[in-house]
């Protein structure tokens, strides 16, 4: 019996976007057209939209672009991006190339059409008037950020910095919110005081918008792990290096590129830039190291537990000992010893001196007022408390290993598991499967605001079967606000454990309790005799 609805169309227009500065597939402003629907009619859209946008150019008597083509994973979805030079007449080509690809135009008419079309604005990026170190990478952005504007603070220079908490100048904050992305930056470069701009730049800004600035001076890449697949059209750790990739690419012909020689998507960012390579490594016999110092480039190494400085042809420099820097735990969070190792390096990079650097890395205190959100440590009576962000399975990797290395001999580590809703049920099912693995004491700490299209029951459904595969037998219950997820924890904790808890959406209201219960911050040397004593103890 035939069906009353209209057959699904092969092939839909699914975004035609507009990015305003250098991008995934670009050192330019760029446009992309994307297509969705069966695989071979999707490809087949995106690349008769390609050349059309070529034929559009040509016969209005411009040179045409160069057309970038990709395909997602599935084959689902396929797009075709080019550079632009005036916005308008280039989105006006780019919407008529887009029926044209759907069998929805004719070209004469989109060419006379176009002939009375406006050319519009050029790109408006912002002239920096300071040096720019960006930032990018899937964790320890945010660490590494506030750890290169605090140094270079210290050493006398005035920092503007963009991060996902704000924007700060001169160490203040003068716009709260996540400026990570275009406009964040835009507002930074402008300021006529500053001596070096600091920028986290994130995934989303880099995809919703481009970056915010035409080129910078030093980029470092943290990492590139598992986080936000499934969204944007990034479904894979590849597309996602290329995505945080950008950055590199767009840093200056003698610049630096400060990259993690350990993560192989990173490293082979080195192969798509100008930039001299700076490698940094906790491990010092790291093929990337060796290999950026006969390029002539610099390395940053965890050495017999010193972050040491290396360039070829001279002797390593220590700088710092692990032990003595509030960051990396006394030595205990391998992940922010390896962010001090990319933030000594890009500090190096901007030319700061290596006693400034050293006397910067030291005074960074990991607490709530410069570090706030990530690994801050606080106690009383011999029970401990971690508020770290955690929000995907590296960072809880990280958080974890931290927590075990804390707790006394017979301490428990207690854990409120929750992230937000954008991550896709494998990351959410590998991050129960991880806690699930490494805890005594597991409960749900929800993100009600942060679901993000997910079903509540759902999601914790996932948490359970994760946290049971990974070992946990015992219940998890739930607690709709991270604080109340901490109090149930503490209420049966006992001197020697550790309690966690991923801390999203009520970082403050936690700061704000644990101060009134007269839970304190655990300075770098009351954490040294803590562990002390518990190395005796056990």
């Amino acid at each position: 019996m035939p069906s009353d609805r209209a057959a699904e169309p092969a092939v839909e227009l699914l975004e035609l976007r507009v990015l305003e500065g250098p991008n995934r597939f670009t050192n330019r402003p760029a446009i992309k057209i994307e297509f969705q629907g069966d695989p071979e009619a999707a490809a087949g859209a995106a690349r008769a939209a390609g050349e059309a946008v070529r034929r559009l150019h040509h016969g209005l008597g411009v040179p045409a672009p160069r057309v970038v083509f990709r395909e997602s994973e599935d084959g689902r979805r396929a797009l075709a991006a080019f550079a632009w030079r005036r916005r308008v007449i280039a989105q006006a080509i780019a919407g008529a190339a887009a029926r044209l690809a759907l069998g929805g135009g004719n070209e004469r008419r989109e060419l006379r059409a176009l002939r009375a079309v406006a050319e519009g604005p050029r790109p408006a990026l912002p002239t920096p008037r300071a040096p720019i170190v960006a930032v990018t990478g899937t964790n320890g952005k945010s660490t590494t950020t506030r750890l290169i504007a605090h140094i270079a603070s210290q050493a006398g220079m005035v920092v503007g910095m963009t991060n996902s908490d704000g924007i700060y100048l001169r160490g203040e904050l003068i716009e709260a919110g996540d400026w990570t992305g275009f406009g964040g930056a835009g507002r930074i470069l402008t300021e006529p005081e500053v001596d070096l701009a600091v920028l986290e730049t994130a995934r989303g800004g880099i995809l919703l918008r481009g970056i915010g600035y035409q080129h910078n001076d030093v980029s470092v890449v943290t990492n590139v792990s598992a986080d936000h697949l499934g969204l944007q059209g990034i479904d894979t750790l590849d597309e996602l290096a290329e995505v945080k990739g950008a950055v590199v690419r767009i840093t200056r012909r003698g610049g630096w590129a400060v990259l993690n020689a350990q993560d192989p998507r990173v490293w082979a960012m080195r192969l798509h830039t100008h930039a001299r390579p700076y490698a940094f490594s906790l491990n010092p016999a790291a093929p990337g190291v060796r290999e950026a110092l006969r390029a002539r480039g610099r390395a940053a190494v965890l050495y017999k537990d010193h972050l040491v400085l290396r360039r070829r042809g001279h002797r390593g420099v220590r700088v710092a000992s692990a032990a003595d820097l509030p960051v990396a735990f006394a030595g205990l969070s391998r992940y922010n010893m390896a962010n001090a190792l990319a933030a000594a390096a890009a500090c190096d990079a901007v030319g700061i001196p290596l006693d400034l650097i050293a006397s910067g890395l030291a005074s960074f205190n990991q607490d709530q007022s410069v570090n706030p959100g990530r690994l801050n440590l606080y106690g009383r009576k011999g029970v401990l408390v971690l508020v770290d962000f955690a929000h995907n399975e590296a960072g809880l990797a990280g958080l974890l290993d931290v927590c075990a290395r804390v707790a006394a001999a017979r301490g428990r580590v207690r854990l409120g598991l929750g992230t937000a809703g954008d991550r896709s049920d494998e990351i959410l099912h590998q991050m129960a499967k991880l806690a699930g693995s490494g805890v005594d004491d597991l409960v749900i700490c929800e993100k009600r605001h942060y679901l993000r299209g997910r079903d509540l029951a759902g999601m914790n459904a996932i948490f359970r079967r994760g946290a049971a595969e990974g070992g946990y037998d015992g219940r998890i219950p739930t607690y709709r606000t991270e604080l109340g997820a901490l109090k149930a924890l503490l209420a049966r904790s006992r001197r020697g454990d550790v309690v966690a808890v991923m801390s999203h959406v009520e970082r403050d209201e936690i700061f704000a309790w644990l101060a009134r219960e007269a839970y304190r911050p655990v300075s770098l040397p009351r954490l040294r005799a803590l562990l002390a004593a518990r190395r005796a103890a056990s």
